[in-house]
C-alpha cells in the first residue's frame, strides 16, 4: 500500500511550485533532493547543527524539523536565493573575514545572520552569539565569523 500524498505549495527563492509529498517528508528532504538547493545540508536530525538552516517566511529555520506539509504556503529561502550576479554583503562579509573554511555550515551561518540583521540591524555581541548558537562549526572558532558579523554593523 502505498502512502497518502499531499499537494504543498511553497515559493522557494521567488519560485512558485508544488510539490507532490508524503506526510513524513522533511523539507530538508525536499529542498535538497526535489529542488536541488544543494546549500541546504543534512548534519543532524534534530535540528542541533544549524547546516539545514533556511529562512521560512523571513525567520531562521531547521529544515530537518519541518515536515513539507507544514511548510504549505510559506516562502522559503536558501543560499542560493541570496545573492544574484554579485554575493550578498553577508556573503562577501564572511568571505572578507575567513570565516568560511570547509563551508559545511556556511550557508546556514549566512541565513541565520540574514534573519538577525533583519530584525535586528545592530545586534549586541550577546545577541549575534545566541542568534548563532544552533549554528555548529568545527573549523573557524567562531572569531572570525563573529568578526564578519560585526563588520556589517559597524
Amino acid at each position: 500500500m502505498s502512502a497518502k500524498k499531499y499537494l504543498v505549495k511553497l515559493t522557494v527563492n521567488g519560485v512558485p511550485e508544488t510539490y507532490e509529498v508524503t506526510a513524513d517528508e522533511l523539507l530538508v528532504d525536499t529542498l535538497r533532493n526535489r529542488c536541488g538547493y544543494t546549500s541546504v545540508k543534512r548534519g543532524c536530525d534534530n535540528g542541533e547543527c544549524g547546516a539545514c538552516t533556511v529562512l521560512m517566511n523571513g525567520k531562521a529555520v531547521p529544515s530537518c524539523e519541518v515536515l513539507t506539509v507544514e511548510a504549505d504556503g510559506t516562502d522559503i529561502l536558501t543560499l542560493e536565493g541570496l545573492s544574484g550576479e554579485e554575493l550578498d554583503p553577508i556573503q562577501q562579509a564572511f568571505l572578507n573575514h575567513g570565516a568560511i573554511q570547509c563551508g559545511f555550515c556556511t550557508p546556514g551561518m549566512v541565513l541565520t545572520t540574514k534573519a538577525l540583521l533583519n530584525e535586528n540591524p545592530h545586534p549586541s555581541e550577546e545577541e549575534i552569539v545566541e542568534a548563532l548558537q544552533n549554528n555548529i562549526c568545527r573549523c573557524t572558532g567562531y572569531v572570525n565569523i563573529l568578526k564578519a558579523v560585526h563588520s556589517l554593523i559597524d
